[in-house]
């Protein structure tokens, strides 16, 4: 399993240093080198780590019968993960929306940069709740 984790570990150091590579040439033209090598890592990275994962749950699941958690101790764990989770993204999408927004009206009228700046900070609160609740969830198990 440790040899699993280091090719997987190897193929994500490798893919970040073929995008650094190719995206120092000089002599790129268009995107066909970048979306080959897409293609390449993509079809090795997600099978590696689909295999880590399912060579791990044996593991995690018998590690977790050894911590003598109840069901309901781990869907906490899963709705305080998820709460979380969809409360960034979307927090971040939010954010990509209102910001974009407020950057065009900011460029047509620049007298009303305070009024973008609050819808853009309510747009980020949303990840703030989120974790408030993930917080209460935990506090609860």
């Amino acid at each position: 399993m440790i040899y699993l984790l280091m090719v997987t570990f190897i193929i994500a150091i490798g893919t970040i240093t073929y995008g650094f590579v190719e995206k120092s040439k000089a002599d790129i033209k268009g995107t066909g080198n970048v979306k080959k090598a897409l293609k390449i890592n993509l079809s090795t990275f997600i099978p590696a780590i689909s295999a880590a994962l399912i060579f791990m749950i044996p593991n995690i699941v018998q590690a977790a019968g050894e911590a003598n958690l109840g069901t309901a101790t781990g869907l906490g764990y899963i709705a305080a993960a998820l709460c979380t989770g969809l409360a960034t993204i979307g927090a971040g999408y939010a954010v990509g929306a209102v910001g974009s927004s407020a950057l065009g009206a900011v460029s047509e009228d620049p007298s009303i940069l305070g009024k973008t700046l609050i819808y853009v900070g309510l747009a980020e609160g949303i990840a703030i709740y989120g974790l408030i609740i993930s917080i209460m969830i935990l506090s609860k198990i």
